[in-house]
């Protein structure tokens, strides 16, 4: 009887011991938990996202970039979009911008563009850890964490042009491009808004004749 109660006693003790053991194991892991959380919230994440940032701005430019080359080098025409009115002396009267056409291709490009990235945006972007030590060496060591992103409304193409002298009686005229789209990085403790815009050439020629003053300074992307 007596052994029974000791032997009792010591179950009570070793049940009260585990159970202190586990309470104060459950309570450093919650702790560490919490700790790296906040380490990772203040630390880490603002690092990570300027890594994140930079590659989604990159990913993003080089897929509109690929669908501008794409759809330019193929449909865009500048005589035939580009419409130079000239007197019976050869003087320019005026120069004509063909903008239904030049819609139609901003607007190839957008859709195009619009949906890649959001296919590239829901797979993700796995960036090491190691790569925001911004050491050559660690770069590619460590954990990764996958990046996503998100279009926000969509992607917006519009023109601008320039008129630069090239000589006697020669003007350089340059068609830009100008897409700006909006973007939402997401981490897994973090998210940002952010917009890309790029500006890319699609057209210079060399323009023979006077040009008169009022088209130099004025937007010639009007419809006809």
């Amino acid at each position: 009887m007596y052994y029974r109660k000791i032997s009792n006693n010591k179950e009570k003790i070793q049940f009260k011991l585990i159970k202190r053991i586990f309470i104060i194991a459950t309570i450093t892991i919650i702790i560490a938990l919490i700790s790296f959380i906040y380490y990772f919230d203040k630390v880490v994440s603002p690092t990570v996202m300027l890594v994140a940032d930079s590659e989604m701005r990159a990913k993003t430019i080089e897929i509109i970039n690929k669908n501008i080359a794409n759809v330019y080098e193929k449909k865009f025409d500048y005589e035939d979009i580009i419409e130079i009115d000239k007197d019976n002396k050869g003087n320019i009267t005026m120069i004509k911008a063909d903008t239904v056409k030049l819609n139609t291709l901003a607007t190839e490009v957008a859709i195009k563009s619009q949906q890649e990235i959001k296919e590239v945006g829901s797979i993700g972007v796995k960036i090491p850890i190691g790569y925001i030590t911004k050491n050559n060496i660690m770069s590619y060591f460590g954990p990764t964490i996958t990046v996503k992103m998100e279009p926000i409304g969509r992607v917006d193409v519009s023109y601008d042009s320039t008129f630069e002298s090239a000589g006697i009686n020669q003007t350089r005229h340059k068609i830009y491009i100008v897409v700006k789209t909006d973007l939402k990085i997401i981490l897994p403790l973090d998210s940002r808004e952010v917009q890309v815009k790029n500006e890319i050439p699609v057209s210079e020629t060399i323009i023979v004749g006077e040009i008169p003053r009022t088209s130099l300074g004025s937007d010639i992307f009007e419809n006809k």
